[in-house]
């Protein structure tokens, strides 16, 4: 799909799509619980639907209704041997384990980028806890059996917080006075919406500056209902978009929330773009733009929103944590450089530092996603304050994470034309 995007102005009111890093540790909470789950306002992206998939395949009875979806389980109970957590990295991280909770063999697999990225975490992780394992020289197909059987262990958290999701929540099921221990955990944030949706569903972890998390007496998921909050991570590129071209009024998003990407609002506070948050409402309007200084370590899905907004900002933006970015759906410091340099816009990678030159003057041009939904969401908000239109190659990539994208940037004054079948 190609999607052509022209300059305007923004200005509506838009309400965020649902969180699907939450949606995901929903669905895999309601598969580990007794009984009927209930989420509301429910992820529809590719993401969610394959861990809908997936906690089908695991045991799960799915009933989809208008508003709300029905998860009926009695605990893993597999009915295939071979799971597909599609293009999910959260998918494939979190749910790794809690299929091990299985004593029969499970082949995980899945597609696109997910196929090149790095597993070897498992193959050195999950042996200590008694299940077998077997990959392709580090990366899927996975080849588990269980059961896992949760002890005292220590992990590396460096490359992703989400094989700590998983483990947390495969623990969750059945540890018993077992204690896992964390160095250098980045995202910490995410592991926070973690404990979060856990608790919510019955199981309570003891942390102590996300280092320790103790599993004291054996716990038992419950079945609940659940709402799912806005996506702070796709919102991001809508509050981008008015703080670059105009103003908007967002609804659904939790200010409260534990998602890290809410840290969005102090990127556009540095910058100087007006906000007035409300407790579930945030209001922003262009002002004068400067560059800025951000810290993205915690949160490096908002690399590609950062960068379309220090491309309108004067002056040079410096932002940190590019080292999280290799092993997203794109290599994503490099794609970066690469889409935005086609539109004029100069970025500078130095080691672990981003460095972005704005206020240039953004050019129209022919980019590409490298079929990476952020990337294809940043080129758009860029071409708000381009000199022409803006065409995106592969712009169907955002049905990943965020498929009302194009539609809610519509709603809100942008020129969007979509042309399927180019």
């Amino acid at each position: 799909m190609q999607v052509t995007v022209s300059p305007a102005s923004i200005s509506g009111t838009v309400t965020a799509n649902p969180s699907k890093s939450a949606m995901q540790r929903a669905v895999a909470a309601a598969l580990l619980a007794n009984g009927k789950s209930i989420i509301r306002n429910p992820g529809l992206s590719n993401d969610c639907l394959a861990a809908l998939d997936v906690a089908e395949k695991l045991g799960a009875t799915v009933i989809r209704k208008p508003e709300l979806i029905e998860i009926s389980s009695n605990g893993i109970q597999p009915r295939f041997d071979e799971i597909n957590c599609g293009e999910s990295g959260l998918g494939i991280r979190m749910f790794t384990p809690i299929a091990a909770l299985a004593s029969q063999p499970i082949t995980i697999n899945g597609h696109g980028s997910l196929t090149t990225r790095p597993m070897n975490f498992f193959e050195e992780v999950l042996p200590q806890l008694d299940v077998k394992i077997t990959s392709r020289e580090g990366k899927l197909p996975l080849h588990i059996q269980g059961p896992l059987q949760p002890k005292d262990i220590t992990i590396d958290g460096s490359l992703s917080s989400q094989f700590l999701t998983g483990l947390l929540m495969a623990y969750g099921a059945n540890a018993e006075e077992v204690t896992i221990t964390v160095q250098d955990l980045k995202s910490k944030p995410y592991i926070a919406l973690t404990l979060q949706l856990m608790s919510h569903f019955g199981v309570n972890v003891q942390q102590q500056n996300f280092e320790t998390f103790h599993f004291g007496k054996k716990q038992q998921y419950q079945a609940k209902d659940y709402t799912v909050e806005g996506d702070w991570s796709g919102a991001a590129f809508l509050l981008v978009a008015a703080a670059v071209a105009g103003k908007a009024e967002v609804h659904h998003l939790n200010t409260e929330s534990a998602q890290s990407d809410k840290a969005i609002l102090d990127a556009l506070r540095s910058a100087g773009a007006y906000l007035m948050p409300g407790m579930f409402t945030i209001n922003i309007e262009k002002d004068g733009l400067k560059a800025f200084e951000f810290d993205a370590t915690d949160c490096p899905d908002l690399f590609p929103p950062l960068v379309a907004l220090a491309a309108n900002c004067k002056g040079t933006t410096k932002i940190l944590g590019v080292s999280r970015l290799a092993h997203k759906e794109s290599d994503r410091g490099i794609t970066l450089q690469q889409e935005f340099g086609k539109m004029g816009i100069v970025i500078e990678l130095n080691g672990d530092e981003m460095l972005v030159h704005g206020g240039t003057g953004i050019k129209g041009a022919t980019v590409s996603s490298h079929n990476d939904h952020r990337i294809a969401m940043a080129c758009a908000v860029a071409a708000l304050t381009a000199d022409a239109p803006v065409v995106i190659e592969h712009a169907e990539a955002i049905n990943k994470s965020y498929p009302e994208f194009y539609d809610h940037l519509q709603t809100i004054g942008g020129k969007v034309d979509v042309a399927v079948n180019a």
